[in-house]
């Protein structure tokens, strides 16, 4: 076993989350590397500290400059808001470091696909932060399609849904301002992320996106609060993607539903260690979906637990992608989601803004 001095930028809520999976990633699944919690920086000196204290850090960085020029800082996770994203993760890839980065890549397009540029011209180890897709189940279901127990795939649906803003009388905050505090830099690259995951790359969008409170106590909303995108696949497949934070009642509405030619596919998050599988074989009175519990047979489940049904929560997803990113790291090899496969969700998230400004279908522009 190695010992990786793990630096992070940003200590709010993922950067909590991140601390935690990298403290005990190495007990959960005896990785080769271990890490270290060497450093913390955050928006202050008094932040970080804080954070270090809390969290089990050996320093607090007085800002993220010093942290990734830390000598004993070997990787970087960046935690802090999208419009921070490029000039960190260029300035660890600049020093040879491996840098995992939080949902989405960057707050603009040309930002994402210079931080892209930037790794592949270090060729150094980066990984995106997408938690939700790295669930035991999630991961079946791709091994179900991949195995094409459903046939041939015709038809997606996928969702984030969840209802924080739902009510109006919600005071004017952060999220209310700023495009990539709203639904399509918050919650939109997440469904989209699954969809590539499962179906492949998407080849053009038809979207509409819409503010729905356009006011609160407090002040005037000045970005989206849902949106649904058509979709066509490159494969030829027709899809469709909805997220929102004002789908009242919705508290982690992170679904899909797959058809194929011998059968169909269901997940919900809320309900997160369960599949729903239909397959159209046997007699007509005895078929209908079937609930599959997830349990050691199933990936990357059997280190957190050996009795099947009992679960796998949140926290887990991210010490799941802890563990792909120290693997990374120790073979050298590309583990998925790269920054190229963020950049890809972004390519999507231009094309849906494209689409809904000019009110027709858009081509997905890959760099």
């Amino acid at each position: 076993m190695s010992a990786l001095g793990v630096g992070i930028v940003g200590g709010g809520y993922m950067g909590k989350a991140h601390s935690v999976a990298m403290a005990s990633v190495g007990a959960v699944f005896n990785t080769k590397l271990r890490p270290k919690l060497e450093m913390i920086a955050a928006s202050s000196v008094e932040s970080a500290e804080r954070y270090r204290e809390q969290f089990g850090f050996s320093r607090a960085a007085p800002n993220w400059q010093a942290l990734v020029a830390d000598s004993k800082v070997g990787a970087v996770v960046i935690a802090s808001p999208q419009d921070t994203h490029r000039e960190i993760a260029e300035a660890a890839l600049a020093l040879g470091k491996p840098v995992l980065c939080e949902k989405p890549l960057a707050d603009t397009l040309e930002d994402a696909r210079a931080m892209v540029a930037a790794a592949k011209a270090a060729g150094v180890v980066n990984m995106m932060g997408f938690n939700y897709i790295r669930t035991p189940a999630s991961q079946f279901v791709r091994q179900l399609l991949d195995d094409g127990a459903i046939g041939d795939v015709t038809w997606f649906r996928g969702e984030h849904t969840e209802d924080f803003l739902a009510d109006q009388a919600v005071p004017h905050n952060w999220r209310c301002e700023g495009i990539a505090n709203g639904n399509m830099g918050d919650l939109a690259p997440h469904p989209i992320n699954a969809a590539l995951a499962l179906m492949g790359p998407i080849a053009e969008v038809m979207a509409e996106i819409e503010t729905v409170h356009r006011t609160r106590p407090g002040g005037a909303v000045t970005n989206d609060d849902h949106a649904q995108i058509m979709c066509r696949f490159a494969s030829g497949v027709k899809g469709h993607i909805y997220s929102s934070r004002v789908a009242t009642g919705r508290k982690m509405g992170y679904a899909y539903e797959i058809h194929g030619t011998k059968g169909a596919i269901r997940f919900d998050q809320e309900d997160q260690n369960a599949v729903w599988l239909y397959k159209a074989e046997g007699p007509e009175a005895t078929r209908g979906f079937t609930k599959i519990l997830t349990g050691p047979a199933h990936p990357d489940y059997e280190p957190f637990c050996l009795g099947p049904g009992h679960g796998t929560g949140y926290q887990d997803q991210i010490i799941i992608e802890a563990k792909d990113f120290l693997t990374a790291i120790e073979t050298g090899e590309a583990r998925w989601p790269t920054f190229r496969d963020g950049l890809a969700v972004a390519e999507v998230i231009d094309a849906a803004w494209h689409s809904a400004q000019n009110g027709a279908w858009a081509p997905v522009t890959q760099d």
